[in-house]
């Protein structure tokens, strides 16, 4: 009686695209802390 569980094709596209998004945000804070020296620059 085991179930195979079926993933939406959108659900695999969107996880992808989520952690994109998300490896493209941490390259910005690390760029912008090289370059300014702060975390968020701009703030104390």
């Amino acid at each position: 009686m085991k179930e195979s569980k079926t993933i939406e094709k959108e659900k695999i596209v969107a996880e992808k695209l989520n952690g994109r998004f998300a490896m493209m945000g941490f390259i910005a804070l690390v760029g912008a802390y090289l370059t300014t020296g702060q975390i968020i620059p701009g703030f104390v």
